[in-house]
């Protein structure tokens, strides 16, 4: 769903950019300072992702090392 709305999000600011009346040098800035912000919010959100990811396996295995049968 989120990378649904980021593509979304890259193709209305490149179509946005695309149809202003601007000189061709400052539409070419313009694409690459959005799609640098776009990189950037994108490897936001995938580091959230990552960490979010990480901390639900420590809890998961937490959870089984304190579930788990002790045998002597």
């Amino acid at each position: 769903m989120a990378s649904k709305l980021l593509i979304g999000f890259a193709a209305g600011v490149v179509v946005g950019v695309l149809f202003a009346p601007e000189k061709g040098s400052d539409t070419r800035k313009k694409l690459a300072d959005k799609g640098n912000e776009l990189k950037d919010k994108f490897n936001d959100f995938i580091d959230t992702l990552s960490s979010k990811a990480d901390d639900l396996a420590e809890e998961v295995d937490d959870f089984a090392q304190k579930t788990r049968p002790q045998y002597q």
